[in-house]
């Protein structure tokens, strides 16, 4: 099985699957209601200019996180061909 890594170290174009949620409850009922949730795949799509916010695609639509919300997630890639 692969290591967990954070959600915003994911480069644009890999996908991951979401395994666990950490952070205040407060934060992480927000990021269940964005349909942020364990088990859930979400794409890296792309990063602003200067770095934050991160866009990604999770359950149809497109999600912007900041860094620091993003570093909550931790995740396991999907088909990591790219090292």
């Amino acid at each position: 099985m692969s290591a967990s890594v954070q959600l915003h170290l994911l480069r644009p174009g890999q996908s991951a699957t979401i395994v666990q949620i950490k952070g205040e409850s407060a934060l992480r009922r927000r990021f269940a209601e964005m349909g942020i949730i364990k088990g859930e795949a979400i794409l890296m799509e792309r990063n602003a200019p200067l770095g934050d916010p991160m866009e990604y695609f999770i359950k149809g639509y497109h999600l912007a996180l900041r860094k620091e919300e993003a570093a909550q997630i931790e995740v396991i890639l999907l088909g990591d061909a790219n090292g």
